[in-house]
């Protein structure tokens, strides 16, 4: 039996730079996908357009105030 390779620390890091990336790709789509069905959710039911996320505080309880 060989010796087994050993992967550089540089090739470590891209890896998972890589991996963290993916991740948060899949994630940002994943975002958009609820927000359509939230929103296809929202004409099926007759209801007015969600308010957009910015216009919504961090808790998601109230509107914000319009600043200005």
């Amino acid at each position: 039996m060989g010796a087994k390779k050993r992967q550089t620390m540089g090739k470590i890091r891209r890896e998972r730079e890589r991996a963290e990336k993916r991740q948060r790709k899949q994630e940002k789509k994943d975002e958009k996908k609820a927000a359509a069905a939230a929103l296809r959710d929202a004409e099926a039911a007759g209801l007015p357009y969600p308010p957009a996320p910015e216009a919504v505080d961090s808790d998601g309880d109230e509107p914000l105030e319009p600043s200005g």
